[in-house]
């Protein structure tokens, strides 16, 4: 009897060990702002003519259609990273290494001043180049990624990745991930109020 109490006393410890998901505020506040960010690119898009998804205002500058694009095929992206990062055995000690809040990758990301070049393969004109298919795509892994954060019980915050603006946590990926889409639908709103923006 002792030795099987005391093997269940170990597996115990080691559930409590490894289990230690995101705590209830933490994924009120990361669905909280996905359903912010799904809804305004959803009203910043919807109505539109196919004339105003496409119009550029010179060749340089993406079209509405193409920042959808960019947007879907950057969350997928990001998300397939943040789940690689979970396949590391947890390091509660690099924590140390986080130097930017929730709050800052937020306010760091969705600001437009400093620009960024997109990666290769991250750049509309592919697949998903039809404004439908990629907001239905984006639609479709909006809500994957909502299910997940809603039911998860990964330890997001004891794993980490090294990205441009330094080591974040796993959680902060998906709040990277967000703010990137919010991001590029104040770009898209800044398209819709170009004077030459079709009417």
């Amino acid at each position: 009897m002792k030795t099987i109490f005391c093997t269940l006393a170990f597996v115990a410890l080691c559930s409590f060990t490894v289990y230690a998901p995101i705590t209830q505020k933490e994924r009120a506040y990361l669905l909280s702002y996905r359903a912010s960010a799904k809804a305004l690119l959803d009203k910043e898009t919807k109505g539109l003519s196919d004339e105003q998804l496409n119009w550029k205002p010179n060749d340089s500058t993406w079209s509405i259609a193409n920042c959808v694009e960019h947007i879907t095929l950057t969350e997928k992206g990001i998300f397939d990273w943040a789940m690689t990062t979970l396949k590391e055995t947890a390091d509660p000690a690099q924590k140390s290494e986080v130097k930017v809040s929730d709050d800052q990758i937020k306010a760091m990301i969705e600001q437009r001043t400093q620009k960024a070049k997109a990666p290769e393969q991250l750049k509309p004109g592919g697949a998903l180049k039809d404004y439908q298919k990629a907001m239905a795509t984006f639609k479709e892994q909006s809500d994957h990624l909502e299910n997940y954060i809603k039911t998860t019980k990964d330890d997001l915050r004891d794993h980490f990745a090294k990205t441009p603006i330094g080591t974040i946590d796993t959680y902060q990926m998906l709040v990277f991930l967000t703010a990137h889409t919010r991001r590029h639908t104040a770009q898209i709103i800044e398209l819709k109020a170009m004077p030459d923006f079709p009417k």
